[in-house]
């Protein structure tokens, strides 16, 4: 495969990438507060919600893949999971290191959920807003179109969603509060 067709796949990846996770997370947001009933039946939103997951780390596979194949930056395998070291914007690209080891952890442990409990689960499972906003910084940072306005439109759309999303979960009353008082 040619390095420009590396490129334009990594590219290409990395900002489907960020749709797709910015998806996940609100999906996650309106499932963790009870909310997504309103629009869409629990079991669908939950079944969206993992499987944009699953969909997501393919495409991170695929990101990270193209970006170790692309010869014409020097990013080796082990840049994938171990921060800092890299010869090419050393910075950026520990903090998509970062994003994507947190987001391993996220899999891991949803994996083996029933074995962890609950609490343990939920903890690990909060990184993942720390993966996506590290995700969204990595692109925007390293990113060849990141000075380009759809780009720019991109990166603002998605990190306005999220935070106000975060922000309505954490100043709105969860399902169970709100059965609460109704009883």
């Amino acid at each position: 495969m040619s390095t420009a067709m590396l490129w334009f796949l990594n590219r290409g990846t990395g900002m489907v990438l960020l749709g797709v996770l910015t998806a996940t997370v609100l999906l996650g947001v309106l499932a963790a507060r009870g909310r997504a009933g309103s629009l869409l039946p629990a079991f669908v939103s939950r079944s969206l919600h993992r499987n944009l997951s699953l969909f997501g780390a393919i495409l991170l596979v695929a990101h990270i893949a193209t970006a170790v194949l692309d010869e014409f930056v020097d990013i080796r395998w082990w840049h994938a999971f171990v921060p800092y070291g890299a010869a090419y914007e050393p910075w950026w690209l520990a903090v998509g290191t970062l994003a994507s080891d947190l987001i391993l952890a996220v899999l891991v442990t949803t994996a083996v959920r029933g074995r962890l409990g609950l609490r343990c689960w939920q903890r690990v499972h909060q990184l993942a807003y720390l993966a996506w906003a590290l995700g969204l910084v990595h692109g925007l940072m390293i990113g060849s179109d990141s000075g380009e306005t759809w780009a720019l439109i991109s990166y603002s759309a998605a990190a306005g969603v999220v935070a106000v999303a975060v922000l309505l979960r954490l100043l709105s009353p969860t399902a169970a509060e709100l059965e609460g008082e109704r009883v």
